[in-house]
């Protein structure tokens, strides 16, 4: 607890729980079932699942996570070096 007496997160503590979904009046079955698993997804809850069924040592970890970040970037640079051709076939 916090020294004032509130409760708070730390950032790497992410609060996962039940995803609910209401049905909307007059709304088919399928656009339900459709909007949970969005909801779903949307919280990464199979995909923490997953990951929590068997132990990853850290060092691991650390790996992937820097492969991952490395593979964000270079995708990042692919879209922004394309972005300038087509910016400089559109100008010229």
């Amino acid at each position: 607890m916090a020294e004032n007496g509130k409760r708070y997160w730390v950032n790497n503590m992410k609060k996962t729980g039940n995803v609910i979904v209401k049905a909307r009046p007059k709304e088919r079955s399928d656009r339900l079932i459709r909007r949970f698993i969005k909801k779903v997804k949307k919280e990464k809850i199979i995909e923490l699942y997953r990951d929590r069924q068997r132990y990853e040592k850290p060092s691991v970890k650390r790996k992937l996570k820097s492969k991952r970040a490395r593979r964000a970037r270079e995708r990042e640079e692919i879209k922004l070096k394309k972005r300038r051709e087509r910016n400089k076939r559109i100008h010229n």
